[in-house]
């Protein structure tokens, strides 16, 4: 355990499937962030994370964070990582392409750069590693499952944790009496049913390709259409490729963009691809949301995060206005500057606004693992 009024400053490192966040946690607040920046290589890993610790020289380090966002079977909970382990995970990269390969690479450059404190690997898909098997189970043959480990896993689960107790704090309620369900938008999306802090269903399956559309990954499709297109007509890499980079709100808006900053703007101006774009990604979303809903005995609260969901009104309206069979209404109002309920007084549902904090919850997790439950940020 942590001494008394001890603190420990947290390093934490999270590779998006485009993008790379660095933050220094120190007693629950971030001292300083770089973001945005790429590391798909070991030397640019190295480098991202050599200058930016240069900036924090008069600064103790004495854990790092690392997100993980698939663990596969191999990290199903916070765990410090060894050489081990890591080899092990360089053969399940293929379970998120995208994603792994920069997780690992800055993870090696780390070590080497802080080779005396722990490293602490956080997956995403430890939130979701207790889903009930009828939501967990694939409809698959026997032999398949259990040779390859065939599951739904889920995805977003650092965000969704932040949420769920953010959730709780400004609904005051406590966290085991809420049936919530989430959405993390952004530019990887998905859907999650929460019951007393546990996940009862998630729309991500086996990879972070599933679920909703994204805004370059398909999300789902029908299987038979990826082996008619398999059969003669596009290769592996191909079909890879498009799915995972050019897919969909950049393939729903003819090449234009998948960021909804842009493509509202242009439905504005009249762009007909952009505005089909958002309609069939907030029709997807409502869809899923919708089912989520069946894996509760109630909704005590709809909760919007991920950069997509704290910042884009008009893609949260756009969902709401679907959602009103649930007792859901259109917000009231637009963003805000700190989290809190968005929907009208006096609606059935209230509508929550999140704004993410994965860094934080990465320095929470890390915290806990190192020095138990009750260790603070």
């Amino acid at each position: 355990m942590l001494d008394q009024g001890q603190e420990l400053a947290v390093l934490t490192v999270n590779a998006g499937s485009s993008s790379l966040r660095l933050d220094l946690v120190d007693a629950g607040v971030v001292v300083d962030g770089a973001h945005g920046g790429r590391a798909a290589d070991p030397e640019s890993a190295r480098a991202e994370i050599s200058e930016f610790l240069g900036r924090h020289l008069d600064r103790d380090v004495g854990a790092v964070a690392h997100r993980l966002v698939h663990g596969g079977d191999l990290v199903t909970a916070p765990v410090v990582a060894d050489d081990e382990l890591v080899a092990a995970l360089r053969g399940i990269t293929g379970l998120a392409p995208l994603h792994l390969p920069p997780a690992l690479a800055l993870l090696d450059a780390a070590r080497e750069l802080l080779p005396a404190v722990p490293h602490v690997l956080c997956p995403d898909t430890a939130f979701h590693a207790g889903l009930p098997e009828s939501a967990a189970v694939l409809p698959l043959p026997g032999p398949w499952r259990e040779r390859y480990g065939l599951r739904r896993y889920g995805f977003h689960g650092l965000s969704y944790a932040w949420a769920v107790d953010r959730a709780a704090e400004l609904l005051g309620r406590p966290v085991a009496e809420l049936d919530l369900v989430l959405a993390h938008l952004g530019g990887g999306a998905s859907v999650c049913a929460v019951s007393g802090g546990r996940s009862l269903d998630t729309s991500m399956g086996f990879t972070p390709l599933g679920g909703v559309p994204m805004s370059k990954r398909s999300g789902s499709l029908d299987p038979g259409l990826l082996l008619w297109l398999l059969d003669g007509r596009l290769t592996v890499d191909e079909v890879r490729d498009g799915l995972e980079r050019e897919s969909g709100l950049l393939g729903l808006s003819g090449g234009l963009s998948g960021d909804t900053r842009v493509l509202v703007a242009a439905e504005r101006d009249g762009d007909e691809d952009a505005a089909l774009a958002l309609r069939v990604f907030c029709h997807r979303v409502s869809r899923e949301m919708a089912a989520a809903a069946t894996s509760l005995g109630r909704v005590d609260a709809v909760v919007f995060t991920g950069e997509i969901g704290w910042d884009q009104p008009e893609v949260r309206e756009a969902i709401c206005r679907r959602l009103r069979l649930l007792g859901v209404e259109p917000p009231v109002r637009g963003n805000r500057h700190d989290d809190g309920v968005i929907s009208p007084a006096g609606t059935a549902v209230p509508v929550l606004l999140v704004e993410p904090h994965e860094e934080l919850q990465l320095a929470r997790e890390c915290l806990r693992e190192l020095y138990g439950p009750e260790a603070e940020v």
